[in-house]
């Protein structure tokens, strides 16, 4: 969030001598919201961060508690006033002992379980996520903030997802559906999201009479199979598609309501972006799955009943 605005909001708070225990709620709530302090029972927080309609409810809370509350909202008088209100949210003693905690979590990536790798990552990815959402003016801190999180991310994602393929340059051809029939498809091992569901797209509505190759290595795709997300494969990454949105557009098939959206769940979980409310419970369940079922086969035919019922609910509900 970045906001230039010279509108502020200020909390000023007076309580009873014996409410302290109301006293250190609102303290604790005026820190979370991202509030500067200007001094004892003083804050303020620029007036367009989304948090600051909660200001109004630690205001009625204080006169609940029998105290006394103002919420005023003022303009900056100059520009230097400006800078000085926004150097209150320096956000550089956040930032460091997080950055610090990512640098040490990275020298241990290479002994974690799959299951910590997870939970590592949705641990500094928490933390990641409360100081962004405070950080009202990013400064210098917060572009190598964001860059040690992203050299973070995929060094986890190369660890849990060995062989990612790189998008190549490029327009996707349209094909003959009818010229890819009981063809053997080949892709890397241990399905994730984008290779599950692609396997399930090309076998539910591509070729229904397809044959699986799940490979170690990529270099060990037959000459004859059709290979698929992966680097050199004939359907992987093209631009910003992954490849199940490849196979969409490449078959003709990006005009069906229910696979478009779930092209945009399987791009949001492989890649990032735009999320849909489905996309963690997906996630899940096919974490879940690849615990139950180490053969890929049974993974596939677990996981495509899923995807059978989503792509029922995205063909019939109405978009969100």
């Amino acid at each position: 969030m970045t906001l230039t605005s010279d509108s502020w909001l200020t909390l000023i708070v007076s309580l009873p001598s014996a409410s302290a225990t109301a006293r250190m709620r609102i303290w604790r709530a005026v820190k979370a919201l991202g509030c500067a302090a200007l001094r004892d029972g003083a804050y303020l927080l620029p007036a367009q961060a989304e948090q600051a309609a909660q200001l109004q409810m630690l205001a009625d809370e204080a006169l609940q508690e029998g105290g006394q509350a103002w919420l005023l909202q003022v303009q900056a008088l100059d520009l230097a006033e400006q800078a000085t209100f926004q150097a209150l949210f320096d956000r550089t003693a956040d930032y460091t002992p997080w950055l610090e905690e990512l640098a040490q979590a990275r020298q241990t990536l290479s002994a974690l379980s799959a299951a910590e790798l997870q939970r590592t990552q949705r641990k500094h990815a928490r933390a990641y996520e409360v100081i962004r959402k405070i950080d009202f003016f990013p400064g210098e801190t917060s572009i190598r903030a964001d860059a040690q999180w992203r050299d973070f991310a995929n060094a986890l994602e190369s660890m849990q997802s060995p062989g990612e393929p790189q998008p190549m340059a490029g327009r996707i051809a349209r094909r003959d559906r009818m010229q890819y029939q009981g063809r053997v498809w080949a892709t890397r091992r241990h399905l994730w999201v984008d290779r599950v569901a692609s396997a399930w797209l090309i076998q539910r509505f591509i070729d229904p009479h397809a044959r699986f190759l799940w490979l170690n290595t990529a270099a060990d795709c037959p000459s004859d199979a059709l290979g698929f997300d992966f680097d050199g494969a004939t359907f992987s990454h093209v631009g910003e598609r992954v490849t199940f949105e490849v196979l969409l557009a490449s078959f003709g098939l990006e005009d069906d309501r229910g696979l478009s959206r779930l092209g945009a769940m399987v791009h949001a979980l492989d890649v990032g972006g735009a999320t849909t409310p489905e996309a963690s419970g997906f996630e899940a369940v096919l974490a879940g799955a690849r615990r139950r079922w180490p053969d890929d086969d049974a993974l596939l035919a677990d996981i495509g009943g899923v995807l059978d019922s989503l792509h029922a609910h995205f063909s019939s509900s109405r978009k969100t």
